[in-house]
């Protein structure tokens, strides 16, 4: 097996400077390696020596220079004010702090970039519209790279020039001054940042240019891609015999002008001249024939499970002490999944859990979002929305009988928007949250503030539980940075700090503090620069995302990059590359996943230097496609309740021995689904409450039946009939009767329209137009009417005999009785009706009787009708009653009495005694086969399934009965 690549080192130094080490420094692109190599350097030597000095590149560059480092926050503000200095010289009115935070960040990221790559400021920022001018100024420039110049500002027309095109222009010409203004305000206040340290010592401007000759030698280990300034200054330290360069790389993809995986390197050597300490680069890759585990994923958290299942089949007794294994995320969002599916093995995350991924950054942005609100803005009610995210969110710790007590008072007055000073969360973590901060310098402590409560109700259990206290302490030291940044800057808007929090809270990471050298490492690609590992697991290799496919906002165009020489998507994906193709050098066992399901955020395919490994190299790629339900389901078992044991009893006491009555919506429910009828009377799983910003026909319903029950009720036990041209009189009444009601129904206080929102404002719309109709139906349709009963649930109750197991027993129905009345029609008859209020998709049609005394019912409402109207007469001894349906959508054109489409069944006279009988004789066979032990509560496949049904879930795999041919 191929040694490591610090282990190579470690030899090298070894053999190069013997035991006298104490004055070599050690620098690398990153921390992560000096470990591994400290480790190394023990097992070579053997003995305890003096350690060399280790460096990361920028701390090594940082002793060129005594300033102080800039913090980003001093620097944007140094921005700030200095852009605003020249806006004011142009006659431009200055931009905010809001406006300009995004623009700072692209003009910092570019003046770097240019600094890193000693690009000619006033070079770059020239304006030429003239291709001669071009062919002056960029002599030295190969014809390609004038090419690249030309083509950006041929797109600006000489003759005129867009609106954004003269923006953009105006702040190209600000940048070269605004760039020197910036250097020289850093300088005053005695900072500088690490690209004027790059630049200063490429230039030779360092306040210390000597600073690495107090070394006896520099070793550069593991660099690939150079910036400009370090390139010339590693090629003058190596003529000047001051460094050594240790190059971790493979023939394979150096000596072939064509693998993107050896740009850099092949820069570094053949471009720049570096030499590799380690001489002659092997060929490995080309050499190496072993196996390569992919595994094509159904989804991108399958991958995590997957992977669970592979890492127990490797390690079943957990990592040897003589292996080392890693997880390299090439898909960096799969942390969190990662954590929660690893099996019980011993890991070390070094990559970091990224704050904006725990549910920590959830809680502090709602609370942002909540001040933005009620502090900002002076709103004094929030969104139902946030108050139930904070009530589910895990780190509140809000007790359930509180949560759900206002949930139940929300869902009850159907509130949009909840009051501040009406909300109850005493019992949680964070009791203060919903309170508005001071003033504007609450902001920081008020996160401050949360974040201490957090820490005292937190139990650090778990994996997960540790990285979260730490991800807390690690955003108290960015917000207290920031907060002594604030001070200074005296007055700040709500709106912009709680913007710049959020901006500097979000690339907060937690590392869990662990052994880099035992257990699975777990970390990101770009992390894994230098380090071997013996069995590799890479997930998230995906096209797209191994590399990506997008690179950093810039004001600095794609051509002008290609002509000066800077970073463009085709580097990154180098780098990509190289990250990539380096394990092959030396890993064993390599398992790579990726996403096969094809969707918005997944091209399904594995990454293209997959394919390029698997057609250039001897590697043997065994493929293996996860099988899971996802991808081809199984159908799973159908839901069928036996009516034994428990379920039987249940059922048996409930209704025979305990006489719980059974309504007409619990008989209909039968009809559409057995299955449902058991989950909602027998089981009673009740929907939760809830509230919706879609019309609620439930509550439009309760509002009419309520105001039409007040306008008829001072009609009730009037012994006389009375003339319909009185209801007349009670149109004026509806509007306030049906104010009135919404108020009652949601709990609201109100004295006009203008107290609801805009959804009870609807309902008031519709249901006063309803009434309306009602009314003006009658007044239409009947020259007297006098009221027998109202709105009455509770006076109807009737024991009704059915045989179970061949034995005669009594079932408790009861009707809700909307109303009885006696009416004269036109014609002088009196007619005795029952009526019953719809404001749904009801009917009062149907095609055949058999269609409706039948399963899956096609006229609900007809047959709840007639069982209400059967129970009235059982228990009142009146007979007769006409069923009516009280449709508003439809009874203009339907009438109110139930009848066949063509109108040759009505339901009246002897039809109507005839169906009653029909619906007695209907009723018992069903209730019969509600209380027959040997038919189980089944879902019918068939039934009509409402989108409003709340156990659709629970039928989703129904399937037809088969049917035995005789």
């Amino acid at each position: 097996m191929e040694k490591p690549f610090l282990r190579l080192v470690a030899e090298d130094i070894q053999t190069r400077f013997g035991k006298e080490i104490s004055d070599i420094a050690i620098v690398f692109n990153n921390k992560r390696p000096i470990t591994y190599l400290k480790k190394h350097l023990v097992d070579v030597y053997g003995q305890a020596i003096w350690s060399p000095q280790f460096f990361t590149i920028q701390e090594f560059f940082s002793q060129s220079s005594t300033k102080t480092l800039a913090s980003s926050l001093s620097q944007f503000f140094y921005l700030f004010e200095l852009h605003n200095e020249l806006l004011k010289k142009e006659g431009l009115e200055p931009e905010s702090l809001e406006e300009f935070y995004p623009i700072a960040e692209i003009i910092l990221s570019d003046f770097s970039q240019l600094d890193y790559d000693l690009v000619p400021i006033d070079q770059i920022y020239m304006t030429l519209f003239d291709n001669t001018e071009i062919d002056l100024a960029f002599q030295h420039f190969t014809p390609e790279q004038q090419e690249f110049i030309k083509l950006f500002w041929q797109s600006f027309s000489i003759k005129g020039h867009t609106a954004v095109q003269q923006r953009f222009l105006k702040l190209w010409k600000r940048l070269p001054v605004l760039y020197r203004l910036f250097k020289e305000k850093m300088a005053q206040e005695n900072q500088i940042n690490h690209p004027t340290i790059y630049r200063a010592l490429a230039e030779g401007k360092a306040e210390k240019p000597d600073f690495n000759r107090k070394f006896q030698k520099v070793l550069f280990v593991g660099f690939n891609a150079l910036n400009r300034a370090e390139a010339q200054l590693f090629k003058q330290w190596q003529e000047e015999g001051q460094a050594l360069f240790y190059f971790d790389a493979d023939a394979h993809y150096i000596d072939d002008n064509l693998q993107e995986a050896g740009l850099f390197i092949r820069r570094n050597i053949q471009g720049t001249g570096l030499l590799n300490a380690l001489g002659d680069i092997p060929n490995i890759i080309g050499n190496r024939t072993s196996e390569v585990q992919l595994y094509q994923c159904l989804g991108k958290n399958s991958e995590t499970k997957l992977l669970h299942d592979v890492l127990l089949a490797d390690f079943p007794a957990g990592l040897p002490a003589d292996k080392s294994a890693a997880i390299l995320l090439a898909d960096e969002s799969l942390l969190v999944p990662l954590l929660q599916s690893l099996p019980d093995l011993e890991v070390n995350i070094t990559t970091g859990y990224p704050l904006i991924q725990s549910p920590l950054y959830g809680l502090i942005d709602l609370w942002c979002e909540t001040q933005l609100a009620i502090s900002h803005q002076k709103k004094e009610k929030i969104p139902y929305q946030g108050l139930e995210t904070f009530l589910s969110h895990p780190m509140t710790k809000m007790e359930t009988f509180a949560k759900q007590k206002i949930q139940k008072e929300i869902a009850d007055k159907q509130q949009f928007e909840v009051p501040i000073n009406e909300i109850d969360i005493s019992t949680s973590a964070i009791p203060y949250f919903f309170e508005p901060i001071q003033d504007q310098q609450g902001v920081i402590p008020g996160i401050n503030r949360m974040i201490g409560s957090l820490l005292e109700s937190m139990a650090l259990q778990g994996r997960i539980k540790l990285i979260e206290s730490d991800l807390l302490i690690e955003t108290r030291k960015v917000l207290n940075q920031l907060q002594a940044g604030f001070e200074k800057l005296g007055n700040l808007s709500i709106s912009f700090q709680i913007g710049l929090v959020k901006k500097a809270i979000a690339p907060i990471n937690s590392a869990i503090e662990g052994d880099p050298l035992k257990g699975i490492q777990i970390m990101g690609l770009l992390e894994s620069r230098c380090l071997n590992f013996d069995n590799i697991y890479v997930l998230g290799a995906n096209e797209g995302i191994l590399p990506k496919t997008s690179s950093a906002a810039t004001f600095l165009p794609n051509n002008l990059r290609k002509a000066y020489g800077l970073p463009v998507l085709e580097n990154q994906d180098a780098l990509s590359a190289y990250l990539f193709y380096r394990h092959f050098q030396y890993s064993q066992g390599m398992h790579l996943f990726y996403n096969g399901i094809v969707d918005e955020s997944s091209t399904g395919e594995e990454s293209r230097f997959i394919k390029q490994m698997e057609f250039e190299t001897q590697f043997q790629f065994i493929k293996k496609t996860q099988q899971q339900p996802l991808l081809f389901p199984v159908q799973p078992d159908e839901l069928i309740v036996e009516k034994k044991d428990e379920i039987w009893d249940k059922l048996y006491q409930t209704y025979i021995i305990n006489k719980k009555q059974l309504s007409a919506s619990a008989f209909t429910t039968y009809l559409q689904s057995p299955l449902q009828f058991f989950l909602k009377y027998v089981a009673e799983i009740k929907e939760p409450p809830s509230i919706s910003q879609e019309f609620e026909m439930n509550n439009l319903g309760s509002i009419i039946h309520k105001s039409m029950e007040l306008l008829y009720l001072p009609l009730k036990g009037n012994p006389d009939f009375t003339p319909t041209e009185t209801l007349k009189d009670k149109l004026g009444l509806v509007d306030q009767l049906v104010l009135q009601e919404i108020a009652s129904e949601y709990k609201l206080e109100v004295s006009n329209i203008d107290d609801l929102n805009s959804l009870q404002r609807i309902m008031h719309k519709i249901s006063s137009a309803y009434i309306r109709m009602y009314l003006e139906y009658d007044m239409a349709n009947y020259d007297a009417i006098r009221i027998i009963e109202l709105e009455n649930e509770e006076d109807y109750k009737l024991d009704f005999e059915i045989l179970l197991d061949g034995q005669p027993e009594k079932l408790r129905l009861y009707g809700i009785i909307d109303r009885v009345d006696e009416v004269v029609d036109k014609d002088g008859q009196l007619k005795t009706r029952i009526v019953d209020y719809k404001t749904g998709g009801d009917k009062i049609l149907f095609t055949k009787p058999e269609k409706v005394f039948a399963k899956d019912t096609e006229n609900k409402a007809l047959l709840q009708t007639l069982f209400y109207a059967f129970v009235y007469e059982q228990v009142t001894g009146l007979k007769g009653l006409e069923p009516h349906l009280y449709v508003a959508r439809r009874m203009r054109e339907d009438g109110t009495l139930f009848r066949n489409n063509s109108g040759s069944m009505v339901f009246s006279d002897y039809f109507l005694e005839e169906m009653k009988g029909d619906f007695v004789g209907f009723l018992r066979k069903t209730l019969e086969e509600l209380f027959n032990r040997e038919i189980p509560f089944k879902h019918d496949p068939d039934a009509q399934v409402y989108p409003s049904d709340p156990y659709t879930l629970f039928y989703k795999y129904s399937v037809k009965e088969s049917i035995e041919e005789e």
